[in-house]
């Protein structure tokens, strides 16, 4: 498949990298990194397009879609480190510490969509695996969610741990406890290089969204363990008998014959797909999903009473 890559703003790039540094831009760095990001989403998506060639088109398709954004964000951040310079480089005298604020804010949002973007090769791999989704129907989702969280909180103990040996003041321990953290010379002076806003390490935001998502997960674990003690529900009326099937996470509508296009389609409407394999209309177990049976019931009833 042939690679998509989109141009980067050198012009804006070498401005951003002048206002932050006394050192020389070097033409053509930022795209040489932004090829390297986009090379790596295309290596996956060849990589699963050769174990699942059924796949080829939505990988390559995600590919694509990473290297617009990626360029989009990249260029962002150029224009970004436009804003204002460094203290270092105008000095302290009259420096504009308000749109110094805004440029923060701005490069705080920035990184933040650029770690939403790295979700697409998050994606791509999980099409590999094809467990690109936990769905709380899944046999084993309890097992995938817990196993995602401990990842992120792993995650967040590394992040803390990096961010405190790079603040030591001996730089030569500091280095030498991140060597033994697994990481390399390489990523030991990535990381100790301070980005346009001054910031070195891990920034505060990128530890809050992370713990954001642990808190995120343990809640979806919390409600998924409450779900699946209860013992499957079932309840019926005029229309249909509903079950609630905890085993596979799904609020099922069974029918004593086929509903008529009228109900098909307020099922529809409502969130409900038929199940030839369950012999039912169902959709997820949740409580929207409850609301939307309520629902179906009360416009089947006004059907009824409008005749």
């Amino acid at each position: 498949m042939e690679r998509v890559y989109y141009t980067i703003n050198e012009e804006s790039a070498k401005a951003a990298h002048e206002m932050m540094s006394f050192s020389d831009y070097k033409v053509g760095l930022l795209t040489a990194e932004y090829k390297g990001y986009v090379d790596r989403a295309y290596d996956l998506a060849d990589e699963v397009a050769e174990m699942r060639p059924e796949e080829a088109e939505r990988v390559y398709g995600l590919a694509a879609r990473y290297s617009k954004k990626m360029a989009d964000n990249l260029n962002a951040k150029s224009r970004i480190g436009c804003m204002c310079p460094s203290v270092m480089i105008s000095g302290t005298g009259n420096f504009p510490v308000r749109k110094k604020e805004k440029q923060n804010a701005a490069a705080d949002r920035n990184y933040k969509e650029f770690q939403d973007i790295q979700n697409i090769l998050d994606k791509i791999r999980g099409i590999a695996n094809g467990k690109e989704i936990i769905r709380s129907g899944d046999a084993d989702a309890l097992e995938k969610l817990e196993k995602k969280l401990s990842g992120l909180k792993e995650e967040q103990e590394r992040m803390k741990a990096t961010n405190k040996a790079i603040r030591m003041k001996d730089a030569a321990k500091g280095d030498r406890t991140l060597r033994d953290m697994g990481y390399s010379d390489e990523q030991i002076t990535e990381l100790r290089k301070p980005d346009f806003c001054g910031r070195i390490g891990f920034p505060d935001y990128a530890l809050k969204n992370n713990n954001a998502n642990i808190r995120r997960i343990e809640g979806r674990i919390k409600k998924l363990r409450e779900e699946k003690v209860r013992e499957n529900q079932e309840q019926e009326n005029q229309f249909f008998r509903v079950v609630e099937n905890t085993d596979i996470m799904r609020l099922q509508l069974f029918f004593n014959d086929k509903p008529d296009a009228g109900t098909r389609d307020i099922l529809k409407k409502n969130g409900f797909r038929w199940s030839p394999r369950n012999t039912c209309w169902q959709r997820q177990l949740t409580n929207n999903a409850r609301y939307s049976m309520k629902r179906v019931l009360k416009e089947l009833e006004d059907a009824v009473d409008g005749k």
